[in-house]
């Protein structure tokens, strides 16, 4: 099969971080294809940045679809996945979303870990989205940015423990979900200094995309995934328009 990893950040290290976490997850004869937003922010930070974002991921969706079996979104506040669902046929899958699920059959209560303390409200906010907040030990945001993985990760992943020690004795968390696209491959080396099971959200999201195809289910045709047809949109790239037009891609 064919995947397709969109990162709408503009930072290519974090595209590099995705794609090495889905390298490891992905079978044999699984082929990734990679792509970074053009536009927009660097890193999301905000919920205002979110929202061009999720422009972005439309955007480089209606551009590859075609190419590709399935979608997993590497960005960890899962930018526009439920627009992606309505517009394409091919499974999308969300890296928050698919630590989520693969974490509750790990453990009964959920840690979520990531970076600033102005995100960890949209974290909470997306883990209600995706109906698992009774499966929520807690979030703790951790006091560095994405940016500073690249540049000191030895530094960052002293504090990512650190964070995972809080999230385990304060909140009782039994697994802990590293949720920052800047985070994607970072779960295995920790693995064996953290006392739960650490979630890397882009393999879950590989692993459920693989799962998602080999079982064939076809899209929605009725409720709110029904296929949008004859819908007019302007300043948009042509391939995004015909998606409104014309329904389904595939």
């Amino acid at each position: 099969m064919k995947l397709l990893l969109i990162n709408p950040n503009r930072t290519q290290a974090v595209t590099d971080a995705v794609l090495a976490a889905a390298r490891a997850a992905a079978h044999p004869g699984t082929e990734l294809i990679a792509v970074t937003g053009r536009r927009g922010p660097a890193i999301i930070g905000s919920r205002a940045e979110n929202a061009i974002a999720q422009h972005e991921v439309l955007e480089l969706a209606a551009q590859h679809a075609g190419e590709v079996d399935a979608i997993v979104l590497g960005v960890s506040l899962d930018s526009a996945l439920w627009p992606c669902r309505e517009l394409l046929d091919i499974p999308v899958i969300g890296m928050t979303e698919a630590g989520l699920l693969v974490g509750a059959t790990l453990a009964g209560r959920i840690g979520v870990l990531t970076y600033g303390a102005r995100m960890a409200p949209l974290y909470r906010e997306l883990v209600e989205q995706h109906g698992m907040t009774a499966r929520l030990a807690g979030v703790e945001a951790i006091d560095v940015t994405p940016e500073e993985t690249f540049a000191t990760p030895g530094v960052v992943q002293a504090r990512v423990l650190e964070g995972i020690d809080r999230l385990v004795r304060c909140d009782g968390a039994e697994a802990v979900l590293l949720a920052g696209a800047a985070m994607a491959s970072m779960a295995a080396p920790l693995q064996p200094r953290a006392p739960v099971p650490l979630l890397d959200g882009v393999a879950c999201a590989v692993a459920l995309a693989q799962v998602r195809h080999r079982l064939a289910l076809p899209a929605a045709r009725a409720g709110s995934l029904a296929p949008i047809l004859g819908r007019e949109v302007t300043d948009v790239s042509a391939p995004l328009a015909a998606l409104f037009a014309g329904g389904h891609a595939r």
